[in-house]
Formats: C-alpha cells, structure tokens, sequence
C-alpha cells in the first residue's frame, strides 16, 4: 500500500514543458501574457513561451493589448514535452480602453487596481476647438477637478483634485515633471493640447508613485505618437484673441520618426464689464516642441523631446484705465522656459522591462506688482530608473528616483531654496483570483531639508457580476515653499521671514464601483483626505503676510462623485456630480471654516451627435453651487451659477471648420457685485477672488487643416 501511494504520487507530481506559441494573421505576437491557472509567461519576440504544468486538463488564457482575448483547452494525459498554438485576433479598441501608464504598469484601465481616469483623444480634440491655447477647460470639465483662479490679475490658475489646494497637484509629461516640480499659478495656461493623445488623472495622495510633489494627485499628459500627419488650426476670438497651431508628424524610417508641436498665441485686453480693469489679461506668447522616437521593432525604443516658451502676459488697468482711487494698475508677468526630456525602455525575453525617464526645466520669472518688481528662477532636474517584471500572478516594479528643485529670487533671497530628493520605490500587483487583484506601492524619500518620509499605499480590485470595485488608501508628504494661492495674488514681497516650517502630511482613501450597462457606463466614488500641519497663509493686518503651519488641526475634505455616460451609435450624453466638503483650520482666528472657494455641488452634462468623418454638434451645461469667500467685502458666499456652451464642427475633406459659443448665458460675477475693492487692501489686492467667470459670453471659430 505505501509502494502504491509514493507511485501515485510520483505521477501526480510530474510535469509537463508545454511549449505556447501565440500567432495572429500577421505572425507571431509578442507581449502575450500566457497564463494556465497559477502559471504565467510572456512571449517572446518569436511569439513563444514556456510553461510548466502538471498532468491534467487545463485552460491556456492568452491576453495582449490590441488582440482579443483567447482560450484553449489543454488535456495532458502523459508526460511528454508538447507544443501548442493560439490565434489571436486584432481588436479595434478606443484610446481609454488601451493601456494606462500612470499606474507604472501597462494595464488596461479596466484591470488596473488603482482608480486612474482617462480623458480621451476624442474629448481632447472637443477641447482644443474651445480653447486651442491650453488645457485649464479641458481640465475644469473633468470630474473631480477644479481650474481655480489664483492670480486673477493675469488670469492664473492651479488645479484642483477633489477640493485639495493646486499646490498639491502634479502635473507631468509623459511621467516627467517638464513644467517643473510646481506647474505655478500659470501652468494649466501655457500647455497646448494640440500634441496630447490622451490624459491620465490619479486622484488622492500619490506620493507613493511620483514622490512629495503628488500629495493631492497626478496630471499626466500623454503625448501623439509619430503617425504620419500635418495639421494646421488657426482660431479666433470675439474677446479679441487668436491662436495659430501646427502639428507635424512623420516616419523617418522604420526605426525612427518624429513630431512638431509649434503655437503662437495672443489676446488683447478685454474689458467686458467697462470698469477699466482687464477681465482678460493681454499676452503673447510662442512655443515649440519637437519629439525624436526611436523604435528598434525589438522591444528597444526612446523617445527625446525638447521645449521652449517665451510670453509677456499684461493685467490690470486697461490703457487710458484707473482704479477706484484714480491711479493705474499694472500687473505683468514675462515668463522664459527651456526643457527636455528622455524616456526609453528595454524589453527582455523573460519579461523583464527596464525603463529610464530624465528630464531637466529652466523657468524664469519677471514679475510686476503695480510698483514692485521681483524677478526669480525655477530648476527643476529628473531622473528616474525602474525594472518591471511578471513572475505568476505577481507583477512587479522596483526602481530608484532623484528630483532636484531650486528657487532663486533677485530682491528676496530668504525665499530662495535647493530641495534634493533621492527615492527608492517597489509595487507589486498580485492577481490573487479572476475576481480579485492586489496592488501595494512604497516609496522611501530622502528630503534634503525634512529628512527621510516612507509614502505607502494599498488598492484593491474586486469584479462581482459585471461591478468593478475598488478600494484605495494611502498616505504622503509635502515640503513647504512660498508658492500659496494668496502669494500667487500678490508676491512674495508681502511675505515676513520663513520662519519653522514643517512638511506637511496627508491620508487619502477612496471608494469607486462601476459597471457598464450595454451602451450605459455609470460610475460612483466616495473619497475623504487629511492633511496634518497644513501650511496656511496669515495676514497680519499691517501689509504684511506670515505663512505658517496651522497651530492645531488639520484639513479635512470628503465627498462623493457621480459619472454617468450614454454612448449609442452617432449618440453621447455624459453626466456627472460631484459633492464636496472641505473644512480647515481659520488662519485669522480661532475655530474652523469651509475652504474657500470649493463648491459644495458641481454638475456637469455634455450631450453631443457627431458623425464619424462629417462633424458633431454638441451642447454643455454646467452648475457650480455655493461657495464660502474669504475677505471679499460684498459677500460671505458666492452665488450658484450656470454655464451653457454650444459646439458645431464640420468636416469637408481635409478641412474642419468649427464654431463654439461659450458662456452663451453671459454669466459674469460682475454682474452680482464689483470685481474691485473701494481701496487697495493692505496687502496690496484690488480685485476680489474670482468665483465665476470674468470674461462673460464669447464665440471663437476656425478651420483644422490636414494636409
């Protein structure tokens, strides 16, 4: 009987070399993840893997990004080496549903664990016939996130994720920080969405993935890729603004290839509600970037990229314009940027992906504040190196990160600052089941000024009858500079000695569940964030400010958001909500306030009917409700406002004509009260905070040409 039972379990135990070979129409496809149940490989560039498995019946699962999937049956009832063959057929997929990369794993956004939401290339385009010149609308109008006002003289803004203030927002470039380590209050205004293939929005505390730059969560612009094309759009303005953008793009051969971003923007004053001062700033403003890629067709390829932008950006009182006390206002803003990136990645027979991203930015400032003038310099330096692999079920990256971040400042000095970050980073996904995958990311960083922080964070996808859930939670750190909302307004000339400044620390979780319906997506989330030892900005009442971290408490935001989407033939209506709280410390005394300038409601419904090839009509209306104002003279609460936008666009064979009426309500706070104090305040403001459009009704137009 033991004879008999060490048999049995001599044959149980023994394995089967089966040989999978995975082909489409055009030949062998590599990158296939194989995988027979907790068994996994990856094809080679022969379309080939390995696996070892036990005798028995088994199922061989075949997955790639641009092929259906696929699945055999295997039966082995000997032990003998065996070769199998999977077709696999090509899928026509859309853009959002390819392969997500902010994650650092290259997943499809329905398989990823972390909540990673994708504005398309079809909604990038819908944006760049509004607004060809940046990308503060395409932004704005994105669910959970808020193009705030916050240099309003120049027409500034930072963005928002889910309520948390702009400077806790990262935005990147093909996963580098090109804009600098803060894009700045004129950031989202200076990015033209010409050149971009899609946008990837991380929402929450993501210093775990990108460091302490990422506390409230990640931008991050997808560059086009080189396929062949050439495209002009010219547009105009009834506030007197015009755009010329051209894009360029070519196979060199078939190795490399290249494209061409160039733009030369302008704006005249506008001053639409005739009290002398610029609801539109006036600028000019030129950029450029050529992209080289680099594509060995053997799982080798890089892409280089350089950028330049020069503007001279004008507010305040108009030409011939005076202030309520009868002197001129200026405000200017001359900005010079110079940067360049590199990301490349090399793929092994195994599996194993090694990548390397770097880039560098020079940023300098010449500032004017009515009389004062403050010229400064932003550096920002990146390199980064990851190994990525699969080994089972486990999908993994390690990899090592350093930033360097410096500010010079002419006039004031003790503002200046050089903050050196070297990192160390692991993730793991595990697909624990078909219902159920993993993820846990860590980050150690090394602050040159706040010494060492460790930044984890935990998700969790489960998929029950068509729902995908996901939880996820983590936690982060963000050193401290100068750069406020408030200070954006005014200078850093306002501001006493930096004086104790301690990091600040957040804690983020997040809730998501979606299903898709047939032609239905719906969507809902509940998030909740704190951050401890928040700086905030005090004014002192003698002209001066102090920024500080809050003496007791912490910011505490929570709320929900609602997506609904209907897409059905030539058909799209979109829909979404979002709820939000956010409470904080009062900076001018004691007890809490609601943040300012975060509405509690927000509703946004798109409906469009385009026909592929011809055109679309499309229409946009949009709700901000109440919202808490801080030292505005006329109100203690905003007004709820409505926003109604009309889009048409045709197509006559390599033209594109468009006409967008924006604002078609002609909502303006200035309708409600005075955009201006009776007098300068004493920390030099004229203007109260801006908490509904300026600018007022406005139509632009113009012709996309490809040729």
């Amino acid at each position: 009987m033991l004879l008999a039972s060490l048999m049995a379990d001599g044959v149980l135990a023994q394995t089967v070399t089966v040989t999978v070979r995975a082909e489409s129409e055009l030949g062998p496809v590599e990158g296939v993840r194989i995988r027979a149940a907790d068994v996994t490989g990856v094809t080679d560039a022969r379309g080939l893997t390995v696996l070892r498995l036990g005798l028995g019946e088994h199922l061989i699962e075949a997955d790639r990004i641009g092929f259906q999937p696929a699945q055999m049956e295997l039966l082995l009832a000997e032990a003998r080496d065996t070769t199998v063959t999977v077709r696999l057929e090509p899928a026509a997929v859309e853009s959002e549903e390819i392969v997500v990369t902010s994650g650092r794993t290259e997943r499809r956004i329905e398989e990823v664990p972390l909540r990673i939401e994708v504005v398309s290339r079809e909604e990038v385009e819908e944006k760049l016939l509004m607004t060809p010149g940046d990308i503060a609308m395409l932004l704005n109008e994105t669910a959970g996130l808020r193009v705030q006002p916050t240099a309003p003289s120049l027409g500034g803004a930072s963005v928002r994720i889910q309520g948390l203030r702009g400077r806790y927002t990262q935005i990147l470039t093909d996963g580098m920080p090109l804009y600098g380590g803060q894009a700045g209050a004129l950031g989202p205004l200076q990015v033209p969405p010409m050149d971009l293939s899609r946008v990837e929005v991380i929402k929450g505390a993501a210093s775990a993935l990108y460091g302490p730059t990422a506390l409230g969560g990640v931008v991050n612009l997808i560059s086009r890729r080189p396929d062949p094309a050439r495209e002009l759009l010219v547009n105009l303005s009834t506030l007197g603004g015009g755009d010329a953008v051209g894009w360029f793009a070519d196979e060199l051969s078939d190795r490399w290839g290249y494209t061409l971003l160039a733009g030369a923007h302008l704006q005249d004053y506008a001053d639409v509600n005739s009290d002398d001062w610029a609801d539109v700033p006036k600028f000019q403003r030129f950029s450029a970037r050529p992209r080289l890629f680099w594509d060995d067709g053997r799982g080798a390829s890089a892409t280089f990229t350089v950028g330049g932008m020069v503007e001279d950006r004008t507010g305040g009182t108009v030409p011939g314009g005076v202030t309520p006390d009868g002197t001129e206002y200026t405000e200017a803003l001359d900005t010079r940027r110079v940067d360049a990136g590199f990301t490349g990645r090399k793929a092994f027979s195994g599996g194993q992906v090694l990548s390397a991203r770097a880039s560098g930015s020079l940023q300098r400032h010449n500032h004017l504040f009515g009389e004062f003038r403050e010229n400064d310099e932003h550096r920002t330096a990146f390199g980064e190196v990851a190994l990525s692999g699969q080994e089972g079920r486990h999908l993994w990256v390690v990899g090592v990160a350093f930033q360097h971040d410096s500010y010079r400042h002419d006039e004031l000095p003790q503002f200046s600052f050089d903050y050196n970050v070297p990192a160390l980073f692991a993730q793991d996904e595990v697909d624990i089941a078909r219902w159920l995958t993993l993820a846990g990311s860590l980050r150690y960083d090394l602050h040159s000024e706040f010494g060492g922080s460790l930044s984890p964070r935990l998700s969790v996808l489960t998929r029950a009858s068509e729902w995908a859930i996901r939880v996820s939670g983590g936690t982060g750190f963000f050193a401290p500079t100068p750069f406020t909302e408030e200070v954006e307004a005014v200078g850093l000339g306002r501001l006493t000695d930096p004086e104790g400044w301690v990091e600040e620390r957040a804690r983020s979780a997040m809730l998501d569940v979606g299903r898709s319906f047939g032609p239905v997506e719906v969507n809902v989330s509940a998030f909740a964030s704190t951050i401890d030892d928040p700086i905030q900005t005090v004014r002192n009442g003698d002209g001066t400010l102090t920024i500080r971290n809050a003496l007791d408490g912490s910011v505490n935001t929570w709320g929900t958001e609602v997506f609904a989407a209907l897409r059905q033939g030539p058909w799209r209506l979109i829909g979404s909500h979002a709820f939000l709280r956010s409470t904080e410390p009062n900076p001018q005394g004691d007890g809490r306030r609601e943040v300012p300038l975060t509405p509690r409601h927000s509703v946004g419904i798109v409906g469009a009917y385009e026909e592929e090839g011809r055109g679309r009509i499309g229409l946009e209306a949009y709700y901000t409700g109440l919202q808490e104002l801080d030292d505005n003279p006329y109100r203690d609460q905003s007004k709820p406002h409505f926003i109604l936008g009309l889009l048409i666009d045709r197509r006559f064979g390599p033209f594109r004509v468009f006409l967008n009426a924006e604002n078609v309500l002609d909502t303006r706070q200035t309708r409600t009260d005075p955009l201006l104090h009776p007098n300068q305040t004493p920390e030099g403001r004229w203007i109260t905070d801006v908490w509904a459009p300026l600018e007022g009704w406005a139509v632009n137009g113009g012709v996309w040409i490809s040729f």
